[in-house]
């Protein structure tokens, strides 16, 4: 049987994750990329970065998109969330601010689902920088929606 999710089951699963699959439109033709993510469940927002290329010139071209996140353990056994949403740029001081809180929630997320306790954490900053300055974002969630299949 498959149920719906209730907005906090939803907000939930975004917050016990970090990679999602971000879904936007480029010239007339929909993508689906992997992306690590954090949900910042204060702001109901979901927060990312990204060098600027293919992604980036879509996304500021078009700035509807979706998010989707999935918990599968078997055919049928999984959840899954999509969030809609707008993307939108952080830019000085608080493009900073957010690419720090983004590094330390995706390290609290890992140490929580996986037990990992990251000392990397800081190589994964120094990478960011090291591929140019990245372009840090939001996704302003209009709408989200689950469902659960447990048999």
């Amino acid at each position: 049987m498959i149920k719906t999710l209730t907005t906090f089951e939803c907000t939930y699963l975004l917050k016990r994750n970090y990679i999602g699959y971000l879904g936007y439109i480029f010239n007339n033709r929909p993508y689906v990329v992997p992306i690590t993510y954090y949900y910042d469940d204060i702001e109901n927002t979901i927060i990312g970065y990204s060098g600027i290329g293919h992604k980036i010139k879509a996304l500021r071209n078009n700035g509807l998109v979706s998010l989707e996140v999935a918990e599968i353990d078997s055919v049928s056994n999984w959840k899954s969330v999509l969030a809609h949403g707008i993307y939108r740029e952080f830019e000085g001081s608080s493009a900073k601010i957010n690419l720090h809180k983004f590094s330390e929630r995706v390290k609290d997320v890992i140490k929580i689902k996986e037990g990992k306790h990251l000392s990397h954490i800081s190589e994964f900053s120094s990478k960011i920088f090291k591929e140019g300055i990245p372009v840090v974002f939001q996704i302003e969630i209009e709408e989200l929606t689950g469902r659960e299949r447990q048999y």
